[in-house]
């Protein structure tokens, strides 16, 4: 699953996840007012993502970052407090990045060391590929035997022109999430949309994508011999999240942990918002006491996303967890650092955390990619 707070994924299993897989909780009108440096650099990469932007990783899709919408205001007056926001990646964090898969089969990795290097500890099984997967379209469900599936979902997630290893690389995650997603209890499997993983069926089709789903068919990620859901989202800003940070409330799960992400390149992998204390204060209606006055971080994750922090009023403070508090500002990812320029001045606010925003949080580059499993598990176990 893309994320949503975040898809890019999903699964009632534990609640929580079901809404967090994806990262669609960005509206356009909040989203217009972030800028991801060079507006000409997104534009033309969403161009290549159009049919993915819609869907999950491009996490939940990517999504264009306009200018900020702050304004200079006349000389004399009084100058509003403004929140300065640095933020990386696009989406929920956990699982696979997928612009870091495109960094890794860039760099000589396959599929099988890819889905290793996100889904820690995991082994590839194969499963019948008879298997149906319910889909809910619109208002009705549709039985999907999977393969046909998967064809529709990996060209609607990830650009076909991409690397084979990252096509199948998301072809098995697809597959696999298709199996141990359960969005609608006995009524259906998945959703066709950002709220597991976007399916468009035979108009998304490519012979590329195709391909890397003949290849794969039937294998699936497992864990200790059981298919593992394999959420996805976006892009990671250089580090991925261990599950119980980014949804939060999920029991943490051993192939669900933060790892190293160096390859991860995509539009959104660093950007930088401005949001007036209005218009904050508005978005955390009902977190603010009194007037607005900043926010304070607590607690950051293996990757900094946010997963606790506190936004500050004049009557005292309220707690919120990073994804909501993303969420409600339209951020693109709870991974964010803020500050506030108060008539020409910026001064950083209060973070507790003890991680602060440098050039070293980039992971290190990466052991080399380690060798083809030999020989894939028989018999795996149903969801």
């Amino acid at each position: 699953m893309r994320s949503t707070y975040h898809r890019t994924s999903h699964g009632p299993a534990p609640a929580v996840l079901a809404t967090p897989a994806r990262p669609a909780s960005a509206t356009p009108a909040r989203l217009a007012r972030v800028a991801c440096g060079a507006l000409a650099l997104v534009l033309s990469a969403l161009v290549a993502l159009a049919p993915a932007a819609a869907a999950k990783p491009v996490a939940g899709g990517a999504k264009a970052a306009p200018a900020a919408r702050a304004r200079s205001p006349k000389r004399g007056r009084h100058v509003e407090s403004t929140l300065l926001i640095e933020g990386g990646g696009d989406g929920h964090g956990v699982g696979m990045s997928q612009w870091g898969a495109l960094g890794l089969a860039e760099h000589g990795y396959d599929y099988q060391a890819i889905l290793a290097h996100y889904y820690s500890g995991t082994t590839i099984g194969h499963i019948p590929q008879k298997r149906i997967v319910r889909v809910l379209i619109g208002n009705r469900v549709r039985k999907v035997p999977l393969e046909a599936y998967v064809r529709g979902v990996v060209a609607a997630e990830m650009p076909p022109s991409w690397p084979k290893a990252a096509l199948e690389a998301q072809a098995i995650a697809s597959r696999t999430y298709a199996i141990t997603d359960d969005a609608g209890g006995s009524r259906f499997d998945v959703y066709s949309d950002t709220r597991s993983q976007v399916y468009l069926g035979k108009a998304a089709e490519t012979s590329a994508s195709n391909e890397a789903v003949k290849d794969t068919a039937g294998q699936v990620v497992t864990y200790q011999g059981k298919p593992a859901i394999t959420y996805f989202f976006a892009s990671s800003g250089g580090r991925t999240e261990s599950i119980q940070n980014s949804f939060i409330g999920a029991t943490p799960e051993p192939w669900l942990t933060g790892v190293p992400d160096p390859y991860d390149a995509g539009p959104l992998h660093r950007w930088t918002a401005k949001i007036t204390f209005a218009e904050a204060a508005k978005d955390l209606r009902g977190l603010v006491k009194g007037a607005f006055e900043g926010i304070e971080v607590l607690r950051r994750g293996f990757s900094p996303r946010i997963v606790l922090a506190n936004v500050l009023g004049s009557k005292g403070k309220t707690e919120v967890i990073g994804p909501e508090l993303a969420g409600r500002l339209g951020l693109y990812d709870a991974w964010a650092y803020f500050s506030v320029e108060r008539n020409g001045k910026v001064s950083r606010e209060p973070d507790r955390s003890g991680a602060q925003p440098s050039a070293s949080e980039e992971a290190p580059p990466p052991a080399p990619p380690s060798p083809p499993s030999t020989g894939s598990e028989g018999g795996v176990q149903a969801p």
